[in-house]
């Protein structure tokens, strides 16, 4: 089975094809980038899949990352995942930003929670924590330092993302053993492609994770009535 794992929810335009009987990817290429991911993404994933032997019909599947995330980059990556997928008549699956900051943590020091969280502005984190097994502490939400670090409990917890080191502050400031592995912009798309391998086409579904409202609001005080035909 081949995955093309693509990533634009963040700070990263990404892609990458992995095959599930290799280690590494067959072809890949992460690039930082704030903005612009609409313009950068499809040449991007051709220059990628320019280096698979096969190309787009050796595909078995499509992952993207669904969020939580920018809404204009989560839009892009999902548009295109859908219409590759479409287009080749494979599956496509969604992937949390924040399961592939969490996976790529499991299992490097045993017993340490692994917990990821994208800074959210105005004190709050998005944030998911995994126990030790798998086992979920907290599921994708949007909440106060304050509350992770209390759903992350006695700890000890490994940190990654964005937000890991306000969350490692919030943590120390009550003796909490926090550990911050990686402050990425973007969770490796590596990780993305092999939590694709193991996605239920059925039920983990190419759409956007939204966990709070657009910071754009249309005016309901104030606003000028609007004029009926002359």
């Amino acid at each position: 089975m081949r995955v093309l794992a693509i990533d634009t929810a963040l700070g990263a335009c990404s892609a990458a094809v992995l095959d599930i009987a290799g280690a590494e990817p067959l072809a890949v290429e992460q690039m930082p980038l704030e903005r612009g991911h609409a313009e950068a993404l499809m040449p991007l994933i051709e220059r990628v899949m320019a280096g698979v032997d096969g190309g787009f019909g050796s595909l078995s599947r499509v992952a993207v990352t669904v969020g939580p995330g920018s809404f204009t980059g989560l839009r892009v990556g999902v548009a295109a995942a859908r219409a590759i997928g479409l287009a080749a008549r494979i599956p496509v699956v969604g992937v949390s930003t924040l399961a592939a900051y969490c996976a790529s943590m499991m299992g490097r020091e045993a017993g340490r929670i692994a917990a990821a969280a994208i800074d959210a502005r105005h004190g709050s984190v998005y944030f998911q924590a995994i126990a030790p097994g798998g086992v979920v502490l907290a599921t994708a939400r949007q909440c106060s330092l304050k509350d992770a670090v209390r759903m992350i409990g006695a700890g000890p917890v490994s940190l990654a993302g964005s937000g890991a080191t306000l969350l490692a502050q919030e943590a120390w400031s009550i003796g909490l053993d926090a550990v911050v592995v990686a402050t990425a912009p973007a969770p490796d798309i590596r990780w993305v492609g092999r939590l694709g391998f193991l996605a239920d086409p059925e039920t983990a579904l190419p759409r956007p994770l939204y966990l709070r409202a657009p910071d754009a609001h249309p005016q309901d005080n104030g606003r000028l009535p609007r004029q009926g035909p002359r």
